[in-house]
């Protein structure tokens, strides 16, 4: 049997090799396209990152079209079922897996991309360079059509001018390596003048990082044509300026707060009236599928409109909503699923608590204080209304209350009630310290109207807090940040940077604490120290010596300390 890997197509005895001639493509060839094109993208995945011109993770175009290829190699290995597939099938495999599997705007781009090459690739027995040509042509119209109002200087315009060099050489009868090489010489001659298309990437000093994945493409074909190596990743230093989420995206978009993305199930004629009903709501809009399926992507500062213009032609599912503003840089710990608890402890209750958060030691406090599900998430790593959605379902209790514990989550938690048959409330909670809190005011008796009202109003009277490490330069209402400070948060904003963990930490708990408060929590996460820590508690002892402190590990990623000030 074979199956998609790593690198290439894996046979059963485990050797690695293309079923391919010197001029074509069969399915399996394809087959291990995708996983070489996957390959690719993981490697080059922390440099298409640095291409950004903004600091959101959940907009990071490497990370976002290296998990949309991976649903597609997760549906090329879910055909093994004993028969090789044929061409057909490969193709149906690569269009579905990229439509359900893509995110953000880039993925959904490059979803297109790959439809597009699908779509003649199905009707090919194999994939020689007329195929290859025509392919890239309707790869260029599918992405063209998504967007609805294209912005050259893009992933766009790299597929486009790849696709004509392509269809030159096809017609002189150029054979399949004569095409690739044409094209992905035509993209990376186009990639290098996308800056002079598009003045933020200009001023940023970067090129745009959709067509940088893109061309990783045609660099994957080459390697299974020729067997030539991938290219190395480059070096790439970080942008020059601070931007805004999809400030170069592929329609220009500008200004708005929220990423609005779902599934819609809704009749292929309503899409038209759907589309106009989005461009009244907001910018970089993406809507592509068939069929009755519909994967749509908006920018938007109107959550609930952009929702319900979803709702008034179909159903919409998988509602992931992101806040652009507020998040922070990533780490190498995003990962690129987000996980529920499997175990649920305790018997059913009328009114039971979900709650967002990362950490073993976060928690598991949690846990302690009654919380039936625990859905891993928080900075960069948002999870979706589908994802919460599943844990409120899960627990055995018909009244559900739902903490987000981060601000970005705050969102995409208050559209699950409208998803369920069950009384769904948010509190909503922006930081863990705040979760922590209302918790105690919890009553699982009681329902989750009342509550959400006791339960917010513990959390309103804490003041939170966070310490983390600048991974850029950028600026702040006290002063430029440099690459390696120490921040400290609070109310979403800096408030406090400087050079040591303990300086931030001191000087953001200074501006947080009033001669009103009497108790100091501090959360200890990665990058903390035991001596760090201990100075910390000494110091709130000396300088604050009315405040009672607890310390909690948390084992959180990204913030050394989480702070709550009650």
């Amino acid at each position: 049997m074979l199956a998609v890997g790593r690198g290439g197509v894996v046979s059963g005895d485990g050797v690695r090799s293309w079923i391919v001639t010197a001029t074509s493509l069969d399915a399996t060839a394809l087959r291990g396209l995708m996983g070489t094109f996957r390959d690719a993208l993981i490697s080059h995945r922390n440099v298409l990152n640095l291409l950004n011109v903004y600091p959101v993770p959940d907009g990071d175009t490497g990370s976002n079209m290296t998990m949309t290829v991976e649903s597609v190699v997760v549906e090329l290995e879910g055909l093994d079922t004993g028969d090789s597939p044929g061409m057909v099938e490969v193709a149906d495999a690569i269009s579905h897996g990229s439509l359900m599997g893509a995110r953000g705007n880039s993925g959904v781009i490059l979803s297109q991309v790959l439809r597009g090459l699908a779509a003649k690739f199905a009707e090919a027995e194999a994939v020689d360079g007329r195929a290859l040509a025509d392919g890239l042509v309707a790869a260029s119209e599918a992405a063209y059509r998504a967007v609805m109002a294209p912005v050259e200087g893009t992933i766009l315009t790299v597929v486009r001018e790849s696709s004509v060099a392509a269809e030159v050489v096809a017609e002189g009868g150029g054979d399949l390596r004569a095409v690739a090489e044409a094209a992905r010489s035509a993209g990376g001659e186009s990639l290098a003048r996308t800056p002079e298309l598009l003045p933020v990437l200009a001023k940023a000093g970067v090129v745009d990082a959709g067509g940088s994945g893109y061309l990783l493409l045609l660099d994957a074909m080459l390697t299974v044509v020729d067997g030539r190596p991938l290219p190395d990743p480059p070096e790439v230093a970080a942008p020059a300026t601070e931007g805004r989420p999809d400030d170069h995206g592929a329609d220009g978009a500008t200004g708005t707060r929220y990423e609005v993305m779902y599934f819609l199930d809704a009749p292929d004629g309503l899409v038209d009236g759907f589309k106009k009903a989005w461009a009244a709501l907001g910018d970089s809009i993406v809507v592509v599928g068939g069929d009755g399926v519909w994967n749509c992507h908006v920018h938007t500062d109107d959550i609930g409109g952009a929702i319900e213009a979803g709702i008034a032609v179909g159903r919409p599912n998988r509602i992931r909503v992101t806040d652009l503003f507020e998040e922070v840089e990533e780490q190498a710990w995003v990962r690129d699923q987000i996980l529920i608890d499997a175990e649920d402890v305790g018997d059913p209750v009328p009114c039971a608590v979900v709650a967002v958060a990362n950490g073993p030691g976060i928690r598991d406090i949690f846990r302690s204080l009654g919380v039936r599900r625990v859905v891993a998430g928080g900075q960069s790593m948002n999870p979706s209304t589908a994802d919460l959605l599943a844990a409120v379902e899960a627990v055995p209790a018909h009244d559900v209350v739902v903490l987000p514990n981060n601000g970005n989550v705050v969102a995409a938690a208050e559209q699950v009630d409208a998803q369920s048959d069950k009384n769904v409330r948010v509190v909503p909670t922006r930081g863990i310290t705040e979760g922590f809190a209302s918790l105690l005011e919890y009553d699982p008796q009681s329902t989750a109207e009342d509550n959400r009202t006791a339960m917010a109003a513990a959390a309103e009277a804490v003041v939170a807090g966070e310490v983390t490490v600048a991974v850029r330069d950028s600026g702040s209402d006290v002063g430029d940040i440099s690459e390696g400070d120490h921040l400290g948060l609070t109310g979403g904003r800096v408030r406090v940077v400087a050079n040591t963990l303990f300086e931030a930490t001191t000087g953001l708990l200074n501006e947080m604490i009033d001669d009103s408060h009497e108790i100091v929590t501090v959360i200890v996460g990665e990058g903390a120290e035991e001596a760090i820590t201990a100075a910390i508690v000494s110091w709130l002892e000396a300088e604050h010596p009315g405040v009672e402190v607890e310390v909690h590990d948390g084992s959180q990623p990204l913030y050394p300390y989480f702070l709550g000030v009650e």
